[in-house]
């Protein structure tokens, strides 16, 4: 059932310009604009600094890296920065994800076949089963593994020695993770969303890469719509950049951005169609809140998980909602951004006048 959750949200999310998700086409290019190095990372900068100490630290003692947890929402660079990570250690890496460790052998499978120093990077870490990241915990303290082999009474324990290595775990939904789990860590770290300029600084530089020209102003718009997310910062210049091409120019102007992204329906805040109706069904059927998520994916009917994993983590960030022990409440912000008039509680508890009323018959 979660795995069908989890395909619907997928295929969703392809159809959204603005989905911080990876979707089919965005593989290629984001390896092509990725950055390598520390130096090229743009954005995070206290995560960055802290990331150079500890890898140079660990560099000069010659010993493998202590464990690393990325946290935050899809798109921000966590990919990336596992990369990036294993570069700067002149290291190989070795990636997976959690939902295709499905059994404890797979991950003993690839814990045993790795050289020394080597990073080993599990994305939506969350995803994993219990039964594998209990049989981690050893690997990641000791670099011993425990398997029970066989079931029932031949079942015995095997201890399997693995070299010394670096986890590099990513994950969107910190709060699935276990204490114990989280505890294995020896540096933590949550990125957070990037400002405009950090990401015209982005869509300047993939515009490079690409080979594309742009003017100032275009990637500046780019970059205001893009959700404070590199990845789709990216995915809208590549469709900003097939605009240009089918009217025959040369260059991404303002003009041509506009345009191109109105057309993508990416207004000027990067909301699209789905987060306004999430706003406005809190304003205009629950008075604006507090209302139950569940209650409001059955009204614009979506998976409560890809309102609670996708739409809200913006909207929060950037003052749309609020999150009470009650349920979501609309800000005034996005009264104003609606355009809605604010119905007070005053007004929501006045008696009806009764003056006038006709006496029953």
């Amino acid at each position: 059932m979660k795995k069908e959750k989890n395909k619907v949200q997928e295929e969703t999310n392809k159809h959204r310009g603005v989905a911080p998700e990876q979707v089919d086409d965005d593989a290629r290019f984001d390896r092509a604009l990725r950055p390598k190095l520390l130096d090229d990372f743009v954005g995070q900068k206290k995560i960055v600094e802290k990331l150079r100490v500890f890898i140079e630290a660990a560099k000069k003692r010659k010993e493998a890296l202590d464990h690393v947890l990325l946290m935050g929402p899809p798109g921000l660079g966590k990919t990336t920065l596992a990369n990036i990570i294993a570069n700067e250690l002149g290291s190989d890496i070795t990636s997976t994800t959690g939902p295709s460790l499905e059994r404890p052998g797979d991950l003993a499978g690839i814990l045993t076949s790795i050289e020394s120093k080597v990073v080993v990077f599990i994305d939506e870490v969350h995803r994993m089963p219990a039964a594998v990241e209990e049989i981690l915990y050893g690997a990641m303290e000791d670099y011993k593994l425990s398997i029970v082999v066989d079931r029932g009474p031949g079942a015995r324990n095997v201890q399997l020695n693995v070299k010394p290595f670096t986890l590099v775990a990513a994950t969107t939904r910190a709060g699935l993770l276990s204490n114990p789990f989280r505890s294995r860590f020896g540096i933590i770290e949550r990125l957070e969303y990037y400002e405009d300029n950090e990401l015209h600084r982005i869509v300047t530089r993939s515009a490079d890469i690409l080979k594309v020209e742009i003017e100032r102003e275009a990637a500046a718009e780019i970059a205001r719509r893009s959700r404070g997310t590199p990845r789709i910062a990216n995915r809208l210049l590549r469709r900003t950049r097939d605009f240009a091409e089918v009217k025959g120019e040369n260059k991404i102007t303002l003009e041509i951005a506009k345009h191109a992204l109105d057309k993508l329906e990416v207004d000027k805040t990067g909301l699209d169609e789905m987060d306004k109706k999430i706003l406005s069904t809190i304003i205009d059927f629950y008075k604006g809140g507090p209302v139950g998520v569940s209650a409001i994916a059955a009204v614009v009917s979506e998976d409560s998980g890809t309102i609670e994993e996708v739409y809200e983590p913006f909207l929060l960030q950037k003052g749309y909602l609020r999150r009470t022990l009650r349920g979501r409440e609309a800000t005034d912000k996005a009264y104003e951004l609606l355009d809605k008039k604010k119905i007070s509680s005053r007004q929501l508890q006045m008696p009806i006048d009764e003056s006038n009323r006709k006496p029953d018959a």
